[in-house]
């Protein structure tokens, strides 16, 4: 549509949506937390909707089994009520099966990460009531293909990240059904080997999409640039990544089980080791900084922010519940919800 503003005419656009499909929490609710109850999730999935999500997939990380027993079933309960259908898509688990390495293994606490194993896999599903529908592991570990073909004949999409991947590894998961990378750029460790590396070698692959957490923080803008222009838009999917404190305000918290720091600027991050501890961000708001960087327009904001993600976990647009518009103001680069 037109809008007419001082007499300045600015050309403002629908968006489908924005579907995120790693959201870890919100407003001090953790998903993965051990005394996570139905109450507190359903009231993060109902202020995730109204701060700009269309639709998203909570996200669990590694975890001890006392977790995802008592959690899945949980968020089971909630995602099969009406009020939900449509808008909270499913469950991510990201990990258990990820790298022990430091940096690979990001903030999931190494204590709860397991080697790949189908029949814990099975548990997972079970205990999900069938609602797992992401499922990110680390290329590099023995029997990750295993693992890869047992999530996809339940139905789950396979992402690959969390670890210290090389080339090889990569085209061995996409042949047994591996889709995307876990946000590509992060969950490595700060230095790498200049050529053999995990970042280069999942830009080349052209069989998998890339998620990127486009928070402002995760990664710096050329980076950004860099993905974006040679996936292509068409094989991007912007994330949040939202960690249990988003939404709140700046200050030191504990979060991932380590001490972690919110800066005003929106940075989370854990100051023992410099890393990442999470995003801040909701997508609206990263929506808002792949716009205001100039890196896409109504199209590739379309594609990277509903199209392309529910593809990734086999879902068709009309299986989304759109219950508030979002436009794309080309004009300001500003991305807004009515």
């Amino acid at each position: 549509m037109a809008q007419t503003n001082a007499g300045q005419r600015t050309e403002i656009a629908q968006i489908p949506g924005l579907v995120d499909l790693q959201v870890n929490g919100y407003q001090g609710i953790d998903f993965s937390g051990a005394s996570l109850t139905e109450e507190e999730f359903v009231q993060a999935c109902r202020e995730l909707l109204e701060a700009g999500a269309t639709a998203f997939l909570p996200t669990l990380i590694t975890s001890p089994t006392e977790v995802y027993e008592r959690n899945l079933p949980i968020l089971a309960n909630v995602l099969s009520r009406e009020e939900f259908q449509g808008r909270v898509l499913g469950v991510h688990l990201e990990g258990p099966f990820i790298s022990t390495e430091d940096g690979a293994r990001g903030a999931h606490s190494i204590q709860w990460v397991r080697k790949p194993d189908p029949n814990y896999l099975q548990e997972l599903v079970r205990w999900s009531q069938g609602t797992i529908r992401l499922l990110t592991i680390a290329a590099d570990q023995e029997g990750a293909a295993d693992l890869s073909r047992a999530a996809r004949s339940h139905g789950i999409a396979v992402s690959l990240g969390h670890h210290l991947a090389n080339e090889q590894d990569l085209e061995r998961l996409v042949l047994v059904g591996a889709k995307a990378l876990t946000h590509l750029g992060n969950g490595v460790p700060a230095l790498l080997s200049r050529h053999q590396n995990p970042v280069w070698a999942g830009l080349a692959n052209d069989d998998l999409a890339a998620m990127i957490i486009a928070d402002g923080h995760h990664l710096p803008p050329s980076l950004l640039k860099t993905i974006v222009r040679t996936k292509g838009p068409g094989r991007c999917i912007v994330v949040s990544d939202a960690s249990p404190l988003a939404g709140l305000p700046p200050g030191a918290y504990w979060s991932m089980g380590a001490d972690v720091v919110l800066r005003e600027d929106g940075k989370l991050f854990n100051p023992a080791t410099g890393y990442m501890a999470g995003s801040s961000a909701t997508i609206l708001g990263c929506a808002n900084h792949v716009a205001g960087l100039g890196l896409a327009g109504l199209n590739e904001l379309s594609q990277m922010f509903f199209y392309n993600p529910l593809r990734l976990i086999g879902l068709s647009p009309h299986q989304v519940h759109v219950a508030k518009r979002i436009f794309f103001d080309a004009k300001a680069r500003r991305v807004f919800q009515e």
